[in-house]
């Protein structure tokens, strides 16, 4: 079975980096067109994509809110997806999920496809992540 863990949470000051990784355990059954995605959940706020990768296709995908911020790769031979968090704000403040999830093959589906909960079938515990002002 699939599992998904977290680690690299902590707190940080304004404008400081943070990294983040997921484990993913049985990494291999995740080979074949899956989505590799990170949430964040602030309270107050519904849990929202940030960023994902295709594996098949190795895209990747940002939400706005990150987008020239933080940068998400995989590596260890796709065993653990990263999460590296620059100039962080306190509006990044919330709990940090890794997620795992079959995405289309379609690259214009995937566009919509990746940051939408319903796909990803698989996740991990969180990490918290403060960000002090």
């Amino acid at each position: 079975q699939v599992h998904l863990v977290e680690y690299g949470g902590g707190a940080v000051q304004a404008g400081e980096s943070l990294g983040l990784s997921c484990r993913i355990d049985e990494y291999t059954y995740l080979y074949n067109g899956y989505c590799m995605g990170w949430f964040r959940q602030t309270s107050g706020k519904e849990r929202q994509g940030i960023a994902a990768i295709y594996h098949g296709g190795v895209n990747s995908y940002y939400d706005d809110s990150v987008k020239g911020r933080f940068t998400v790769s995989l590596g260890d031979g796709r065993s653990t997806l990263y999460l590296q968090m620059n100039r962080l704000k306190p509006e990044d403040t919330g709990m940090y999920y890794c997620a795992a999830g079959k995405c289309s093959g379609n690259s214009i589906a995937r566009q919509r496809q990746w940051r939408q909960e319903e796909i990803y079938t698989y996740w991990g515990q969180g990490t918290q992540v403060t960000v002090g002002s």
